[in-house]
């Protein structure tokens, strides 16, 4: 058994160090982006940034600090206290962009819906990690989906969606890690992805017939296989009411995502010029501070949700798999520490932790390449914002935590 107290020099330093590079990378690149702006304040965004990473390095040290069983025994109190937190923003939050989601604390802004994520996280892995429920048990499943749903249902009344779809995601790949079948997550979903092809009944006839055929050979209980039928077909004729019920700037991203021509001076503006960005680095790039889309200001948001895009321009092919690959190592190291843990609880800390990581950088960088619609998560450790650095260094805690205590139940 070790020590109550933590010997530093025995963390995994290159799991830290692996972040750390991407945060320096990510504030210089914040540098670059707001260099040539007239705004005074505006060039001062990496400062901040620096200022927020050191911030961000004290939560880490904090986290690893403090013990597995503190983070197990009051994962449900975290979890009640960030709901009432989502609560309070809704009704004295600060309004900005017609969204209220942040409290302002004088120069500071502290957005709730961030670390509701860790709070969410903490609250499952105690529910997986204890619950004597089967995998597939139906109460196991909506009582864990009510425990997402709250949180996601206040961070919708904010609006906002983008950060709301990381807690289903999370739901579903904690699911899976505590062991149900992927053929019930797959019929899980269905409605969801029928929905989806029912904008075009071609697609959402195929859809049906695959979903048939899937049935057939699987061959669950008829009862089931009856009531996800119509569970998917209910689901498909409810496509128009609800694209009617979504905001004009919802349906618009969506229109935009699938194709950006359609409003290249306005709605697609973004997604068009992120492209070009990214492509005119070609492989070793511009040069720092020699981006032109950057420079002449034609990239909007450059410093928060669109930062990989100036890396592109600016490093190149080479720069952007050297982020990737920084990426790649932290998720590796995730993954082998979620298998190595006797603690089903830090265990389960774990793959979520890759999963809320993985899931954000993919659609972040996903969404500058136009391969994902615009939602706004920011890219993990790199995007402008104190909140989101503090809650990923948290995250990168929780991961070196498990890594040092993986001997503990």
């Amino acid at each position: 058994m070790r020590s109550s107290g933590i010997r530093y020099l025995e963390i995994d330093w290159k799991l830290v160090t692996a972040a750390l590079l991407l945060s320096v990378i990510g504030i210089l690149m914040i540098f670059s982006a707001q260099h040539h702006s007239e705004d005074p304040a505006m060039k001062n965004y990496y400062i901040k940034q620096l200022v927020w990473l050191v911030f961000a390095l004290i939560a880490f040290f904090v986290t690893i600090s403090i013990p597995i069983r503190f983070y197990d025994f009051f994962a449900y109190l975290l979890y009640l206290l960030l709901i009432c937190l989502l609560i309070a923003v809704l009704i004295i939050g600060s309004q900005q962009m017609g969204a209220a989601r942040w409290f302002s604390l004088g120069p500071v802004n502290f957005q709730p819906s961030e670390f509701a994520k860790l709070a969410v996280l903490l609250a499952l892995a105690r529910f997986f990690a204890y619950t004597k429920l089967p995998p597939e048990s139906k109460r196991r499943l909506a009582l864990s989906f009510i425990m997402v749903a709250i949180p996601v249902g206040l961070i919708l009344k904010q609006p906002d969606l983008g950060t709301s779809l990381v807690y289903f995601v999370l739901l579903f790949s904690l699911w899976f890690f505590s062991g149900l079948r992927p053929l019930y997550l797959v019929l899980i979903v269905s409605p969801l992805i029928s929905m989806i092809t029912a904008f075009h009944w071609l697609t959402w006839a195929i859809y049906l017939l695959l979903l048939l055929i899937l049935l057939f050979v699987r061959r669950p209980a008829l009862s089931f296989g009856v009531v996800v039928t119509m569970v998917n077909l209910a689901f498909g004729m409810m496509t128009p009411l609800v694209w009617n019920r979504l905001a004009e700037y919802q349906k618009m991203r969506i229109l935009i995502f699938l194709d950006p021509g359609r409003d290249p001076q306005r709605a697609g503006y973004q997604i068009i010029q992120s492209i070009i960005s990214v492509g005119s680095g070609g492989i070793m790039g511009k040069g720092f501070l020699g981006g032109s889309q950057t420079r002449l200001e034609y990239l909007p948001v450059r410093h928060t949700d669109f930062v990989f895009s100036v890396l592109g321009e600016e490093i190149g092919f080479v720069g952007g798999l050297i982020v990737l690959g920084l990426f790649g190592y932290i998720l590796y190291r995730g993954l082998r520490i979620a298998a190595r843990c006797r603690s089903t609880f830090m265990a389960t800390v774990a793959w979520g932790v890759v999963t809320i990581i993985f899931f954000q950088m993919v659609v972040n960088i996903g969404m500058t390449l136009g391969l994902m619609p615009v939602t706004g998560l920011p890219l993990p450790f790199m995007s402008y914002g104190g909140t989101s650095l503090i809650l990923f260094w948290v995250l990168i805690g929780m991961l070196v935590l498990a890594d040092y205590r993986w001997q503990e139940y």
